[in-house]
């Protein structure tokens, strides 16, 4: 019998795409607060750490890709989705809709300036807690 092993043991990154990346960096550091950590040499990327993965931001075409961006959003961890909505509210990010009430976390939806979609998110019934 062949046993098999899964060698991923996390996530390193996750990559954001733009199609400019100085606008884009200029959103994930300065408007959503989050640390720049590494420029990616002479190339448009960088990465800005939430604290638990990487978001490496970078221009696609400079990567000989053509720009496509996310459609799902990134769930970034938040303690307090109202305060964080507000206070991006107030530098004028608009958000999708109304913050979601699943039965198990709140979750708040709003998109990068090259329109991929990112969200608010905070868990706060236990892992195996089910709606109700």
């Amino acid at each position: 019998m062949t046993t098999l092993t899964n060698p991923v043991n996390g996530v390193d990154f996750v990559t954001v795409p733009t199609a400019d990346y100085a606008k884009a960096a200029e959103f994930y550091g300065d408007v959503l607060g989050l640390e720049f950590s590494k420029q990616w040499g002479d190339m448009p990327a960088g990465e800005f750490e939430t604290g638990t993965v990487t978001l490496a931001v970078m221009q696609s075409e400079a990567f000989g890709q053509e720009f496509h961006r996310h459609t799902a959003p990134i769930a970034l961890h938040v303690d307090d989705v109202a305060a964080a909505r507000a206070e991006l509210e107030a530098k004028g990010v608009e958000f999708a809709m109304d913050t979601i009430d699943s039965g198990v976390c709140h979750m708040a939806i709003f998109a990068d300036p090259d329109g991929n979609q990112l969200m608010f998110h905070h868990r706060y019934a236990p892992k195996d807690a089910r709606p109700g």
